[in-house]
């Protein structure tokens, strides 16, 4: 039988939790950095910000905050600490600092890139407005600062209908995920100019793997992400943000669901939804993958690595922010 550290004992509580999703050979090695960061946490009045596609030890082990991006948004605003950890990819590092410049904002991994920020730079969006003259700009979170800097109003997956809409006028131009903008305009009547950027993760599921999953698990629930392509949206039962994935799991009750999105979002439900039965076809987002509990705790340790961004640029990307939260 496998010997476990003194420290399996002292985290035992928290084990309970993701006992269903981790065994207990991966807690062994989990458990001496999961003890060492609520530690550093105390010592540095730190908090983590964890992102719903981290794994669950983070999610569950070591996080104070979870969610969506715009959650993590919005409680970046609240938090009291002065160190912020962002377990997530580097926009959201940003957009935490940008929130809360005065604190130290720290990333784990400062390659935690995303195929969406990478898509567009900020000369892309000035370009975009020169041949659309007077069409307001719509940024998704997942964005870089700079493009922040360049654009009207932020959205997220869960919110930019409304935000959309809150405009007022008859076009806009969405960036940088055509798929989110397509699905976005197929619920609205405003017309939408779409950049051609796609997330690496949802952009590989199709209406084939749909009806596939439905053949192999009859009555199953199946919900999207509306990163995914409209073909994979229609063929749904429901379509959302990965917080509205979340909430319409715990309303619906279904019997058994899956969540076409990143891995670790079905077992970070699953643990709060034990009775459930979870088909568990998935993505990896290699960026979000990146983050680890080691360097969550390298982070709090050697101050690793705080998020700057440049005064003026910083200044123009949070009213982009703060513009979407006001809603």
């Amino acid at each position: 039988m496998l010997a476990m550290p003194e420290s399996f004992s002292r985290t035992q509580a928290l084990y309970e939790k993701v006992r269903r999703v981790i065994p207990p050979a991966d807690w062994a090695l989990f458990a001496d950095d999961v003890e060492a960061i609520q530690r550093l946490k105390r010592e540095r009045n730190a908090v983590i910000l964890a992102h719903n596609y981290q794994t669950p030890e983070i999610f569950h082990g070591v996080a104070d905050i979870v969610g969506d991006s715009l959650a993590l948004a919005r409680e970046a605003m609240k938090a009291e600490a002065d160190v912020i950890v962002l377990a997530g990819v580097y926009f959201m590092a940003e957009t935490a600092k940008l929130l809360n410049p005065g604190k130290t904002v720290l990333i784990p991994d400062t390659g935690a890139g995303c195929s969406l920020a990478d898509s567009i730079r900020p000369e892309d969006v000035r370009l975009m407005r020169a041949a659309h003259p007077g069409v307001p700009v719509v940024a998704y979170v997942n964005t870089t600062a700079a493009v922040k800097a360049e654009v009207d109003i932020c959205c997220t997956s869960g919110n930019a209908k409304k935000v959309v809409e809150s405009l007022g006028v008859p076009k806009v131009i969405m960036l940088p995920d055509q798929y989110l903008a397509k699905n976005v305009a197929a619920e609205t009547n405003v017309e939408i100019i779409a950049w051609a950027g796609q997330c690496e993760v949802h952009e590989r599921f199709t209406a084939a793997d749909v009806r596939e999953l439905r053949e192999a698990h009859p009555g199953v629930t199946v919900l999207v992400h509306p990163e995914c392509p409209p073909e994979v949206v229609a063929e749904a039962d429901f379509a959302g943000s990965t917080a509205a994935m979340a909430d319409y799991v715990g309303d619906k009750r279904p019997p058994r669901v899956v969540l076409l999105t990143e891995c670790s979002m079905s077992d970070n439900i699953a643990v709060k939804y034990p009775d459930l039965d979870f088909v568990r076809p998935c993505n990896l987002c290699p960026h979000m993958k990146k983050i680890t509990l080691s360097n969550i705790r390298r982070a709090l340790e050697d101050n690793l690595t705080p998020v700057e961004i440049d005064p003026e640029m910083a200044a123009r990307a949070r009213t982009s922010v703060e513009r979407m939260l006001a809603l």
